[in-house]
């Protein structure tokens, strides 16, 4: 009994040395006037994740939010295209919106299939085309849907196809670093088409960057930007991540040898 009041002794401080050691690594002396870092709560699940799986969470709902940040410079820039499914622009982005974060689902109380991505919601114009197909789909010329959502959908349901049909990663989920670049070179690709194709009539697919007399305005492609290199970095980590864990192995199967106990009789 005495061991084991010992015992929850020991574990109360180790735990209460923890959080101190955390809040201390929050602290930061660095100036703050255009806004500070964010972190997210803590979640039971994170004790089912590593340190890739938490990242390549925390990236993949960066770039879902940078595409629907993207919808929204869109829309300004191509009205035309939320008129064509919606009363106004508010209601359209609400729409990529449910689509791109299954908002519907977790509104309603039900689980978002683990296998769906971000066409949970039925897209009507994409016909039924997942990730890549769709992408092709929205960036074709004779395209005559609401360009805008099309495009963005299809991106999304790219980066999470991508990502095993996942969202969030635990120790036996984790994505495929080769598909995650892919994904990467696949976006580099579709602003690439963005930026070059022209419709039937000669015209630019969507407005999107603008560089001319007037004045520069390149926001659409830093934003792109960033979901790219959040790709890149992630699939870079994954992979040194098995890299490290194939070297470790070997260390240890060297060293092993070297720590055989000696007889001491």
């Amino acid at each position: 009994m005495r061991a084991l009041r010992a015992f929850h002794r020991a574990a109360s401080a180790a735990f209460f040395m923890a959080c101190a050691l955390l809040a201390a690594g929050c602290v930061s002396n660095a100036p703050t006037p255009h806004g500070s870092v964010q972190g997210a709560e803590f979640g039971g699940q994170e004790l089912l994740q590593s340190e890739g799986n938490r990242l390549a969470g925390t990236a993949m709902q960066a770039n879902l939010q940078s595409l629907l940040l993207l919808a929204d410079k869109l829309y300004r820039r191509n009205p035309v295209q939320w008129r064509k499914t919606a009363a106004s622009r508010e209601a359209a982005l609400l729409a990529i919106r449910q689509a791109v974060m299954q908002e519907a689902d977790e509104a309603a109380g039900q689980e978002p299939p683990e296998q769906e991505s971000a066409s949970a919601i039925a897209w009507p114009a994409l016909q039924g085309r997942r990730d890549v197909a769709a992408l092709a789909l929205a960036l074709s010329p004779d395209f005559t849907g609401d360009r805008v959502a099309a495009f963005v959908i299809a991106c999304a349901d790219t980066l999470i196809t991508a990502h095993g049909g996942q969202r969030q990663f635990h120790y036996l989920s984790g994505p495929d670093p080769q598909h995650i670049y892919n994904a990467a070179r696949n976006m580099e690709i579709a602003l690439w088409i963005l930026n070059t194709r022209r419709d039937s009539a000669g015209r630019p697919l969507l407005l999107a960057n603008e560089a001319g007399p007037a004045g520069r305005n390149l926001s659409f492609e830093r934003e792109f930007g960033k979901i790219i290199g959040r790709l890149d970095l992630v699939a870079a980590h994954l992979t040194e991540r098995h890299r490290r864990a194939a070297i470790s192995f070997l260390q240890g199967m060297a060293a092993a040898p070297l720590l055989t106990f000696l007889p001491v009789r």
